[in-house]
């Protein structure tokens, strides 16, 4: 697979992040500005928790919350999986793959929230590789049994 490295998608990306008193209204508002389905809420350089547009279907409007009273405390995902700038986007994709969501904190080595990586960055021909080998994944798995 093509080695895009975590490090490279990010330049020229700003951080954008969320605070967990911030509303979910206000968090939509930054999301819309910034064109991005996520945020970080972090809390003393830390990443406290994301809250996505999931977030907003799932446990905000489906649940009937004020998206103005409600705080991303309450409805964000607390404590995500991260993973280091340092890392090719292909573990982010495995990652997002076994877990089952499409946005991935990024972390430096200190731990401190540098940004974010999406399925949406996989576009094009790292999907294509990574569709092939877990195709291959699944072909050894039946041959041994698994």
């Amino acid at each position: 697979m093509t080695r895009r490295m975590i490090r490279n998608l990010l330049d020229g990306r700003s951080l954008v992040t969320a605070t967990k008193d911030m509303t979910v209204r206000a968090a939509c508002r930054l999301m819309t500005d910034n064109k991005i389905g996520a945020l970080l809420v972090v809390e003393n350089a830390r990443i406290a928790g994301i809250f996505t547009e999931r977030d907003v279907l799932n446990k905000v409007l489906s649940a009937g919350l004020d998206p103005d009273s409600t705080q991303l405390e309450k409805v964000m995902a607390s404590d995500p999986q991260t993973i280091n700038i340092d890392k090719p986007l292909a573990y982010a994709l495995y990652m997002m793959a076994e877990g089952g969501f499409r946005h991935v904190p990024v972390v430096d080595k200190a731990g401190t929230p540098v940004g974010m990586v999406s399925a949406r960055d996989a576009l094009g021909q790292d999907m294509v590789d990574l569709e092939r080998e877990m195709k291959h994944l699944q072909e050894l798995e039946t041959s041994i049994g698994y």
